[in-house]
């Protein structure tokens, strides 16, 4: 399952694996949130809940696409947080854990604080 995010800046594409959390935010698509940064992550409300699933991780690699439980928000990370330890990616607690980025998520430095950002399935 693909998924493209889009922001005024640029826009990429993610390939997200078969979880639960997965099937449910590909249920709720479009959408469209505000997106906030913290650190070198990128994140936005969804409007969805989900339980924490057993393989969820709070250090996870660059370009993780995750399922952040706590604040109901895709958490996109790709590089460190306030929180980190050294370059590690470290979310606020642990997230379920969604697919990857394809490509650069590099990308994701030109969104701003408050930027419109939306995700679609890709057809």
């Amino acid at each position: 399952m693909k998924i493209r995010i889009s922001w005024p800046a640029g826009h990429l594409t993610a390939t997200l694996d078969r979880t639960p959390t997965s099937k449910v935010l590909i249920a709720a698509l479009p959408l469209s949130a505000s997106a906030h940064t913290w650190g070198e992550e990128v994140y936005f409300d969804t409007c969805l809940t989900a339980a924490l699933e057993p393989d969820a991780q709070q250090v996870v690699g660059p370009g993780t696409v995750a399922f952040w439980t706590d604040g109901d928000a895709l958490a996109l990370p790709y590089g460190p947080t306030p929180i980190s330890r050294g370059g590690e990616c470290r979310l606020a607690s642990p997230c379920n854990l969604l697919g990857r980025i394809d490509g650069d998520p590099r990308l994701l430095a030109t969104v701003r604080d408050g930027d419109p950002i939306r995700v679609e399935l890709v057809p």
